[in-house]
């Protein structure tokens, strides 16, 4: 374990909420480990990571979280999900890609609405912040719903309109129309600390070429985050192929989508050009290893991607080809994955801790404002609970979460400095009230079949 003071920063005073007794892991370039260490917050932003003694001294807090025998670290950061599939956590276990979207899609269109969804949320974000996750990058369908739902919660939610042309889509809105409603949507948005405008492109099987240039014309000019599936598995590479006559990652490349405002999710089935690619162009990858798992597509080549400086955050994807909201699964699933190949060093704890927060918020662009705990920063944390049989002893914090550690373990979560999870209790959700809602709005006879 590297452990290491940070500098004293004289500024005291009353400040908001102070996390003081636990060891701060505060992911930072170093790796920086404050053993006994607390985290000072105002207005929403960490003012200072030192010594507890001398921080409890400096300021006066008007909230205090007592983190003797925890494990302070930055919020985890989901860089690809889509919450309010949670109505359909279930419906389509087994199949492959193709035979889940074949499953889903109808579904969708017959069960999403601004209600439901609005349902959804409240329950993907309970599972969220009892698992550790701060902040979430989603791209679904009635993202206006999605967004109140986590104002009102005080969750950081990143998102904003999906571009998907199907046949009946579930808000009814016709690709032809979707152009000037997204940019209507964008130009009105002013993005708060720890956010930025987003856009959503489905895939390059989903939306044609000209589409394709056209969303990325409009994601370019309101400076937004651009965000699209890609080389999921073979069979998604062998059909945007046989259409276009380039692989997904070589069609994007020449359509300009490509570059450092793009994030790509999952990026499964890749050649070595196509990850020089993406390296030449600052294209994050957003890493799904247990949805990859489960739907077949097989296993990314993430130590490729980071040997080649791609930046690669981690992501859940959604409750139904992944079941789970739970990130910090993710977090061992990525940590153990890519030694099956022989290398038990090729993605190490450290690298997989580091993926889930300060990597995920870099992707994002974010990294500035999100992802470790450093003076400056947005005031998102989490307060793991070390004094459990399966947590000791304890070595080495990150071994402990890659490896030990489970979504249960969170005792307390903080957004933007807000207490949204004291002690396992969560604050601005009423949780049997989202889960009765969420089961209400999953309740429709077609669901449950699987024809």
């Amino acid at each position: 374990m590297r452990t290491t003071d940070l500098p004293a920063q004289a500024r005291g005073g009353p400040i908001d909420l102070l996390v003081h007794g636990g060891d701060v892991l505060t992911v930072d370039a170093a790796g920086t480990v404050v053993p006994d260490g607390a985290v000072a917050v105002r207005a929403g932003s960490v003012v200072e990571v030192g010594p507890a003694e001398r921080l409890r001294t400096a300021y006066e807090a008007a909230e205090e979280i007592d983190a003797r025998g925890c494990l302070v670290l930055p919020g985890l950061i989901n860089t690809h999900t889509h919450l309010a599939m949670n109505l359909m956590r279930g419906i389509a276990d087994d199949v492959t890609l193709q035979g889940f979207l074949a499953r889903v899609i109808p579904r969708e269109a017959e069960l999403l609405s601004p209600a439901t969804v609005e349902a959804a949320l409240g329950a993907a974000i309970a599972e969220s912040v009892r698992g550790g996750v701060t902040t979430a990058l989603d791209m679904y369908w009635f993202h206006e719903a999605a967004e109140a739902v986590a104002r009102d919660a005080g969750w950081r939610l990143l998102t904003g309109p999906t571009f998907m042309d199907v046949p009946g889509p579930p808000d009814g809105r016709p690709y032809g129309e979707r152009q000037a409603w997204a940019a209507a949507d964008l130009e009105a948005r002013s993005p708060a600390p720890g956010t930025r405008r987003v856009v959503f492109a489905h895939s390059a099987y989903t939306l044609d070429p000209g589409q394709l240039t056209e969303i990325t014309a409009l994601a370019r000019a309101h400076d937004a985050l651009l965000h699209l599936h890609a080389a999921e598995n073979a069979g998604e590479v062998a059909m945007v192929t046989e259409r276009y006559g380039m692989r997904p990652v070589e069609l994007l490349d020449s359509l300009g989508v490509l570059g450092p405002d793009t994030l790509l999710a999952h990026a499964v089935d890749l050649t070595d050009a196509e990850i020089a690619t993406l390296a030449r162009t600052g294209t994050a990858v957003a890493h799904c290893p247990v949805s990859n798992l489960k739907l077949g597509c097989g296993i990314a080549r993430v130590p490729d991607l980071l040997d080649a400086g791609v930046t690669v955050g981690l992501g859940t994807d959604g409750a139904v080809s992944s079941n789970t909201l739970d990130l910090l699964g993710a977090v061992k699933v990525a940590a153990l994955v890519h030694k099956a190949g022989g290398d038990p060093t090729a993605v190490g704890a450290e690298q997989a801790v580091r993926m889930a927060t300060i990597e995920s918020a870099r992707a994002l662009g974010l990294d500035g404002q999100l992802g470790s705990l450093e003076a400056g920063k947005r005031a998102d944390l989490i307060v793991l609970d070390l004094d459990r049989p399966h947590l000791a002893p304890r070595h080495d914090p990150w071994s402990t979460l890659a490896y030990a550690a489970s979504a249960g373990d969170v005792r307390d979560t903080v957004v933007d400095g807000r207490v949204l999870m004291r002690e396992r209790v969560l604050r601005t959700l009423d949780e049997p009230a989202v889960l009765r809602a969420l089961r209400d709005a999953a309740t429709t006879p077609d669901l449950t079949s699987t024809a």
